[in-house]
């Protein structure tokens, strides 16, 4: 192969040069092989699998999941080694309108590139190590709203300057035991860097496993002022989920946005459909077409067969076992070493203790005690 090969997007319906980005199988940096998947495309009468040409290792991704692409666009490149030059054309992207550059080494999709300069949109205030999508330029432009206006004052604009957007960057909410446990699933990914601990019963000062704990809740307007707008929920809510629920709504609430995580030796099959805040840990197992809720924990080697349906901020404890076509409901909470028999309905709000065997439905709010067999005989 030549040095720099572009991977642009094909056309996959004459009548409809746009596409969605459904799914991303590569990472940048990652050494493929020619046959290898690449991405999942999807119009609104086809979905498609584009695969790797060539052989080569990826460099300069710029779009993501979630955007919407157009035929021709470059999703990336590839290279002969993983630390290859961009192209100059993607290492910098002028415009015809002088005042507006896209700085050198920025990183950024189409879409986003489109929406910046219909807006003008300063990039310099992102970081060179982000992928600026869509979405962050529409919350740039929610952030700028219009412009202020003192009827009272007059002379220059006294407002500090916000601080540039970080995407790598991360806090974590939460310094218990999960947290430890989020705190080595972020390290595994080798994409975020964590800026801190958000705890609110810890003193600020205090490092766990070398990350330090920045305060409480108090401190999160400071920290997105800071250019921060990514958090992981690491309070499990064992005991009780709706502390676990709180925490989300408060983030959410201070403008974080909620990373999909998965450690790389879970396994999760293509078809799975996985909303943000999921958490998937050390070597589980998701299976063909199944829906992860919002929030949701699936802990470490626990299998959740085929077409499986795991409700927002469900807990699936470590080694739990669920067959195929089983429901769990928004909160529910499977406990370490549980078996769910195929078809199973666990309700909303239900506690499994360890070690069950659950043969039919649970009801919501049901409770089965550990060890137990369900229903009881």
């Amino acid at each position: 192969m030549g040095d720099i090969t572009p991977i642009k997007i094909p056309l996959l319906n004459p009548n409809e040069p746009e596409s969605l980005l459904a799914a991303l199988h590569i990472r940048e940096g990652q050494q493929v092989a020619a046959g290898d998947l690449i991405c999942t495309l999807e119009t609104t009468k086809s979905t498609a699998e584009m695969q790797a040409e060539e052989s080569g290792f990826v460099i300069g991704l710029r779009l993501a999941v979630g955007e919407t692409v157009r035929a021709g666009d470059v999703l990336g490149y590839l290279a002969d080694s993983p630390d290859a030059q961009l192209p100059q054309q993607a290492a910098a992207v002028s415009s015809p309108d002088d005042e507006f550059v896209v700085p050198e080494g920025l990183r950024i999709t189409q879409p986003a590139l489109t929406l910046a300069r219909q807006n003008k949109v300063d990039l310099r205030q992102f970081s060179s190590g982000a992928l600026v999508t869509e979405n962050a330029i529409r919350a740039v432009l929610q952030d700028s709203g219009p412009p202020r206006q003192n009827p009272t004052h007059t002379g220059p604009d006294l407002t500090p300057p916000s601080a540039p957007l970080d995407l790598t960057r991360i806090i974590i909410y939460g310094g218990g035991g999960h947290g430890k446990s989020v705190i080595e699933l972020i390290r595994r990914l080798g994409v975020y860097q964590i800026a801190g601990i958000v705890d609110d019963g810890l003193p600020p000062g205090k490092t766990i496993l070398n990350v330090p704990v920045l305060g409480g809740h108090a401190i999160l307007p400071e920290l997105r002022a800071q250019g921060i707008r990514l958090a992981a929920n690491a309070v499990g809510g064992i005991g009780n989920v709706a502390v676990r629920i709180k925490i989300y709504q408060r983030l959410a609430e201070a403008g974080f946005a909620f990373p999909i995580l998965i450690h790389p030796s879970a396994v999760v099959e293509e078809s799975a459909k996985i909303e943000p805040g999921v958490h998937i840990f050390p070597m589980a197992y998701v299976g063909s077409e199944v829906r992860l809720g919002f929030g949701a924990i699936i802990n470490t080697r626990a299998i959740v067969s085929h077409e499986c349906k795991i409700g927002a901020y469900a807990n699936l404890s470590p080694g739990s076992i669920l067959a195929g076509e089983v429901q769990v409901g928004e909160g529910a909470l499977v406990g370490m070493g549980v078996n769910v028999n195929l078809q199973v309905k666990i309700g909303r709000l239900a506690r499994v203790g360890n070690g069950s065997i659950i043969k039919s439905d649970i009801p919501d709010n049901g409770i089965v005690r550990a060890g137990g067999v369900w229903p009881i005989t």
